[in-house]
């Protein structure tokens, strides 16, 4: 039996040991395993994804699209955009036009139903208590203003107003002016107080920064401050209409924003609603002002 020949190759496949014995073929190839071993192919592993790779979006139909809630139309939106922004093609850029075109007209739909339902409902819409045209602003200025005055002049006697200052500050030298005018139409005591001959004031009364402006209830430890710093007139009166207001139990700290003639009404936040519930529910007439000592 020639060597090589397959005769030969079998009977040494057959022989004990040779079954997993690297043999050489006349070829050169080396065997590891035996002439009948046979192994199934590995399945071709997938290549691992980019880490910042990014799908296209499924943009539903419009019908089933008006359906979405506003978070989901959001998130579909931004998703959109983000994949536009990657690949930049003109149909994903369109694309993302489209959702924004359909937003644009969902939040137009809104708006419509929105100026119906006001009309509807004025007690939701400020415009009653608010107009916009400009004689009737005009004239609800003149009123509110007539209001604060009347108020403020009649407690010229109760309430002080002191402005509290430093030889150094250059901003006191045009804030006093502005005091001193609340002085003339309010009929109020006015005072300004150096801090740099008496410290302890502003230890007292907790001042931090100059001009500080603060109304003072004579005969008792009641104060509040109602400018910090260089303060226009207009805002000076209005602080001080709510701060008398305020510190004389005519309205709640949830109130304190409400102009004059606003009691009750759309700007009061305790006329009506969940605020007003809260308030009735745990009234507390006896709750410090911060200013308080």
């Amino acid at each position: 039996m020639r060597a090589g020949s397959p005769l030969a190759m079998i009977a040494l496949l057959a022989l004990p040991g040779c079954a997993s014995a690297q043999t050489q073929d006349p070829s050169g190839m080396n065997y590891k395993h035996g002439y009948w071993w046979y192994q199934a192919p590995k399945p071709a592993e997938d290549k691992p994804r980019a880490p910042d790779a990014i799908d296209k979006p499924v943009i539903p139909p419009m019908p089933e699209l008006a359906r979405w809630t506003p978070p989901q139309i959001r998130k579909l939106i931004e998703q959109q955009r983000d994949y536009a922004a990657t690949v930049l093609t003109i149909d994903a850029v369109a694309d993302f036009w489209r959702l924004e075109d359909f937003a644009r007209r969902k939040a137009r739909a809104f708006a419509g139903v929105t100026q119906m339902a006001m009309l509807a409902h004025p007690e939701l819409n400020a415009k009653s208590a608010n107009p916009m045209v400009g004689d009737a602003r005009a004239e609800l200025t003149a009123q509110k203003d007539a209001t604060r005055r009347s108020y403020l002049r009649a407690r010229a006697g109760e309430f002080a107003l002191v402005m509290f200052s430093r030889t150094s500050c250059g901003y006191c030298r045009v804030e006093w002016p502005i005091v001193q005018r609340f002085q003339d139409e309010m009929g109020w005591q006015v005072t300004m107080m150096d801090l740099d001959r008496r410290p302890d004031l502003g230890q007292r009364y907790g001042v931090q920064v100059t001009p500080t402006t603060m109304i003072i209830r004579r005969g008792t430890q009641q104060h509040m401050t109602i400018a910090n710093g260089v303060e226009d007139y207009p805002n000076l009166a209005q602080m001080a209409y709510q701060a008398v207001r305020l510190l004389s139990g005519d309205i709640k700290p949830e109130q304190f924003m409400m102009g004059p003639g606003e009691d009750n009404g759309f700007f009061d936040a305790l006329a009506n609603g969940p605020v007003a519930a809260a308030a009735m529910a745990s009234p507390d007439p006896a709750r410090p002002h911060p200013d308080r000592r």
